[in-house]
């Protein structure tokens, strides 16, 4: 799609470096764009879809064996991981959409953005929430013993669930009422849509969260000074935190892609479907959608390499699930290289909470 030549000063000069990636990815042939995708789309398959798939999937069955010592950090992590395994399963039809025509199907454009849109609410609400829960059990600043019981984590989740299912339904029966005419209509292309995903999805939560790790760090550093910090809330903090920020790299070119369309004028007389920033930009679109995949994909190697706990859980797991005596060795050696701690303590460290 050619854009008009007033189209570039109508923006901020901060944008130019979004904006001339997505030019050089519009300057590329077809061919050379569908082998970028197709090159792209295969590194993720191989190397990321697995453990997105796998490692999600043994983060919900290993805590729901164990659930009798789950924890409320555990608790969160579970619901963020079924959510990361709904998009993992979906992102198989984005890694072959390599020349967009998925999109062009009303239908199937719908559907994948919902279901993108509510994974992203989800975790970002769930990311949120957890910065907040963190400030609260290690502020103290207010008698949050009664708030922070299994119940009202339960609770708390499920309305975090309705919440981003709201959140993505509200605005698709409002626009779907008013462009249910439109032949080549999709929901991710309307512009409040757009705009609401960036708001509410992305720079709002994310103040949010900087509020509360600002806090954090205060308490932090007073709680150093007079009596240190538990080791246990200090491996959670960091988990949470490396979560939030592998969250933050990942879907920040997703943002930065449509926030960039939107600060475009759209051209006169140009139709619905041209108006969409993946058929002006494929190779973008796809890269960025990629990235956003990536992130349900790195979050189980966090909670593994991060989550103490998990760890004991998995290792004890695996022992009682296997019976090959040699396999259960390997387990361990494998186990062991990674946790330098003996397993010996496994069943103590299982029965603290954080």
């Amino acid at each position: 799609m050619e854009l008009l030549p007033g189209a570039y000063n109508s923006t901020a000069a901060g944008l130019q470096l979004p904006r001339a990636l997505a030019n050089g990815s519009a300057a590329l042939s077809e061919r050379q764009q569908y082998a970028i995708g197709l090159f792209l789309s295969c590194l993720y398959t191989i190397f990321l879809f697995p453990i997105g798939f796998v490692g999600n999937l043994l983060i919900l069955v290993v805590n729901i064996r164990f659930r009798e010592k789950m924890t409320i950090p555990d608790l969160y992590f579970i619901n963020l991981a079924a959510a990361d395994l709904i998009l993992v399963a979906d992102s198989l039809i984005e890694v072959f959409n390599l020349d967009e025509q998925y999109y062009d199907i009303a239908a199937l454009c719908t559907f994948m953005s919902l279901f993108l849109q509510v994974n992203m609410y989800s975790s970002v609400f769930f990311l949120t929430w957890m910065s907040f829960d963190r400030y609260l059990a290690l502020a103290k600043a207010v008698r949050c013993g009664p708030f922070r019981t299994k119940p009202r984590a339960r609770l708390s989740c499920g309305l975090i669930w309705m919440a981003s299912v709201s959140a993505t339904l509200v605005p698709f029966t409002a626009v779907h009422l008013q462009h249910s005419e439109d032949a080549c209509f999709c929901f991710a292309d309307v512009r409040e849509v757009q705009w609401l995903e960036v708001t509410l999805g992305f720079l709002l939560p994310f103040a949010v969260i900087g509020l509360c790790y600002s806090l954090i760090v205060r308490v932090l550093v007073s709680t150093q000074r007079h009596r240190g910090l538990r080791p246990r809330r200090q491996k959670a903090l960091r988990m949470i935190l490396a979560v939030v920020l592998v969250f933050f790299v990942c879907w920040l070119p997703e943002n930065v892609f449509i926030s960039v369309h939107l600060l475009r004028r759209v051209p006169p007389g140009a139709a619905p479907c041209q108006r969409s920033p993946r058929h002006a930009h494929p190779l973008a679109g796809h890269v960025v959608n990629l990235a956003a995949f990536s992130n349900s994909c790195l979050n189980p190697l966090i909670y593994s390499f991060l989550g103490e706990t998990f760890r004991d859980k998995l290792r004890l797991y695996l022992e009682q699930k296997t019976g090959l005596s040699a396999l259960n060795r390997l387990c361990h050696a494998a186990l062991k290289a990674v946790v330098p701690d003996s397993t010996e303590q496994a069943e103590v460290k299982l029965s603290s909470t954080v």
